[in-house]
C-alpha cells in the first residue's frame, strides 16, 4: 500500500512539487465551492504567485454541503496533484496553495472566523449557478428555505448569502476594511449579479448593512475557462502509480486555461498578471464570447451527444452531424457578440474546436448536462433573443433548448433514470408524465424555468424549440438535424 500524498512525503515526489516553504504562507483568500474547477483554474494561479514570493496569498477552502473534498485533501495537508491532459502526453504538478479546507454545515462559526480574519482580503466564489438562489425573474428567491433560515440564524448561515453579509457586517463592526467578492462562476455580469442579489438579502436584514453593502464592497466581474472533467478511479490508480503515493483527490484538466478579471480590488490582490490573467477595465465582452461560444457549443454537444447516444464530449464532437451543427451554431452566435470590443471570435472557435476535440479529457456530456434550467438563459437563450430582436432566426440555438428538454424527457426511457439532475427535476416530471402538446410542454417548461419571462419575442422562440421538440419525439436527433438540412454537407473547420 502506497504512503499518501502530503507535507511529510512530498519530497519524494517525481512531479513538479510547490516551489516554495508551506510553512511560511498565511492566509489572504477564503474559497466557497472548493470544487475540481475551484482546484483546477484559480488555486493553480495562487499557487503561481505563491511561488513567486507573494506568501500572504494562501487559501482556505470552504464547501457549503459536502465533505467530500475536505474528508480526501485533509490527510494530505491540502495537497492534490493537477493533472494537465492532451493527446500528446500528461503533466502532472502539485498544488500546495490550499492550506486548510472547511465544512460549512459542520461549522458555520469556522468559515465566519475565516471570512472576518483581517488578512481575508478577497473571497471568491465557484458555488455553480443554482447555488445563487435566483427566483425565475433573477432576482433572490427570498423564500428558498435556505434563505429563510439564514434571515432568522445570521450565525449561523447556510447559503454564500449569508456567510457574505454576516461576515461583512461583523467586519463592519469591528471597523475592519471589507473584502473584495470576486464571483467565478457562468453568470452574465457575475459580479454585478451578485453584487446586486447580496444587497436585497441584506435589505431583508438591515438597512444600513444594504446600504454598506452597496458602497462599500468591490465586487469586480471576472471570466473564468478552463475544462475539467471529472475524476475516476482509472485517473486515480494511474496517478498514484506516477507519483508513487495515494492521491484521494487527483484533478483532471486540459492545457488551456483563461481568466479575465475588473482590476476592482481596494484590499489588494496577487500579481496575477504575471502568470497570463488578463487584468481590464470591463471583462462584459469577454464574457459574452465565452458563455455563447464555449459553454453554448458545450450545453448543445452535452445534450445532443446524449440523445445521439456519445458518452463524452469528443466523441460527440466527432460525429459529423454534431460537428456541423456547432459550427453552425457558432455561426448564429457570433453576431449577437460586441462589435465594437476588440474580440476575434473566429480564431476562438477554431481553438474550441481543437480543445473539444481532445480525447485525452473524457469530458462526460452527462456532467455537462446538468443544471440545464440554470445555465441555459446565459448560454442560449440571451443569444436567440437577441437575434429575433434583429430580425434573424435562432434555428440552431433554439435546437439546443429543445435537446435539453428532449434530454430530460428521455430519463428513465432512452437514458438512465437521474442520468444527470437539474433543480427543476421534479417539476419536469410531473410536467412530462401529464402527455400535454408538444407546443403546450415547450411553453410550460419555459415558465418553469424562467426562460425569457416579459420578453417580446418570447413566444416566437417557444414555437421553434416547440417545432424541434416535434422533430425529436418523431425521429430523435437525426430527424431534428435533417430539418435544419444538417447531414446534407461536410462539416467545416472554424475559420
Amino acid at each position: 500500500m502506497k504512503k499518501c500524498l502530503s507535507n511529510l512525503t512530498i519530497a519524494n515526489v517525481p512531479a513538479a512539487i510547490p516551489r516554495y516553504d508551506r510553512r511560511a504562507v498565511t492566509p489572504g483568500i477564503v474559497h466557497l465551492g472548493v470544487g475540481a474547477f475551484h482546484r483546477a483554474h484559480q488555486a493553480a494561479y495562487v499557487d503561481a504567485c505563491l511561488a513567486d514570493g507573494e506568501s500572504d496569498w494562501g487559501i482556505v477552502g470552504v464547501s457549503l454541503r459536502s465533505p467530500d473534498t475536505r474528508d480526501a485533501l485533509e490527510p494530505q495537508d491540502g495537497l492534490y496533484t493537477l493533472a494537465i491532459r492532451d493527446s500528446a502526453g500528461e503533466q502532472l504538478q502539485v498544488i500546495g496553495s490550499i492550506q486548510s479546507l472547511l465544512v460549512a454545515p459542520e461549522d458555520p462559526g469556522a468559515v465566519l472566523a475565516a471570512l472576518t480574519d483581517p488578512r481575508t482580503r478577497i473571497v471568491t466564489l465557484t458555488i455553480t449557478e443554482k447555488a445563487y438562489l435566483r427566483a425565475a425573474d433573477g432576482t433572490l428567491d427570498s423564500a428558498h428555505p435556505d434563505i429563510v433560515h439564514d434571515l432568522a440564524n445570521p450565525g449561523s448561515p447556510k447559503t454564500a448569502h449569508g456567510f457574505l453579509a454576516e461576515a461583512l457586517a461583523r467586519r463592519s463592526i469591528a471597523g475592519t476594511p471589507s473584502f473584495t467578492v470576486l464571483c467565478c462562476d457562468n453568470l452574465p455580469a457575475n459580479g454585478a449579479t451578485l453584487h446586486r442579489l447580496l444587497i436585497e438579502f441584506a435589505k431583508l436584514r438591515d438597512a444600513d448593512l444594504a446600504r454598506h453593502v452597496a458602497n462599500e464592497v468591490a465586487f469586480p466581474s471576472s471570466m473564468v475557462d478552463r475544462i475539467v472533467p471529472a475524476t475516476t478511479d482509472a485517473d486515480r490508480a494511474r496517478i498514484a502509480d506516477e507519483l508513487g503515493l495515494d492521491d484521494a483527490w487527483p484533478v483532471m484538466t486540459e492545457p488551456f486555461r483563461q481568466w479575465v478579471i475588473e482590476d476592482r480590488f481596494p484590499a489588494g490582490r496577487p500579481a496575477w498578471e504575471k502568470f497570463g490573467v488578463t487584468m481590464v477595465e470591463d471583462v462584459g465582452p469577454f464574457e459574452d464570447m465565452k458563455l455563447r461560444l464555449l459553454n453554448g457549443a458545450h450545453s448543445g454537444i452535452a445534450y445532443l451527444g446524449l440523445l445521439s447516444g456519445h458518452a463524452t464530449v469528443d466523441r460527440a464532437f466527432a460525429d459529423p452531424a454534431i460537428r456541423q451543427f456547432v459550427d453552425r451554431l457558432w455561426a448564429e452566435a457570433i453576431p449577437t457578440l460586441p462589435q465594437d470590443a476588440g474580440l476575434d471570435p473566429f480564431p476562438y472557435t477554431a481553438e474550441l474546436a481543437q480543445r473539444f476535440s481532445n480525447t485525452a479529457l473524457a469530458h462526460r456530456t452527462a456532467q455537462i448536462a446538468n443544471d440545464g434550467s440554470q445555465k441555459l438563459p446565459q448560454r442560449i437563450v440571451a443569444s436567440a433573443l437577441a437575434r429575433l430582436e434583429t430580425g434573424l432566426l435562432p434555428e440552431h440555438l433554439s435546437l439546443v433548448v429543445a435537446a435539453w428538454i428532449a434530454a430530460c424527457a428521455a430519463r428513465g426511457g432512452n437514458l438512465p433514470q437521474g442520468h444527470f439532475a437539474d433543480p427543476l427535476d421534479a417539476a419536469l416530471a410531473d410536467l412530462f408524465g401529464r402527455n400535454l402538446p408538444t407546443a403546450t410542454t415547450a411553453e410550460a417548461v419555459f415558465d418553469l424555468a424562467g426562460f425569457a419571462i416579459g420578453h417580446t419575442e418570447r413566444q416566437r422562440l417557444i414555437g421553434f424549440v416547440a417545432t424541434h421538440l416535434v422533430h425529436f419525439k418523431q425521429g430523435g436527433p437525426k430527424l431534428a438535424f435533417a430539418a435544419l438540412g444538417i447531414g446534407n454537407e461536410p462539416p467545416r473547420l472554424a475559420e
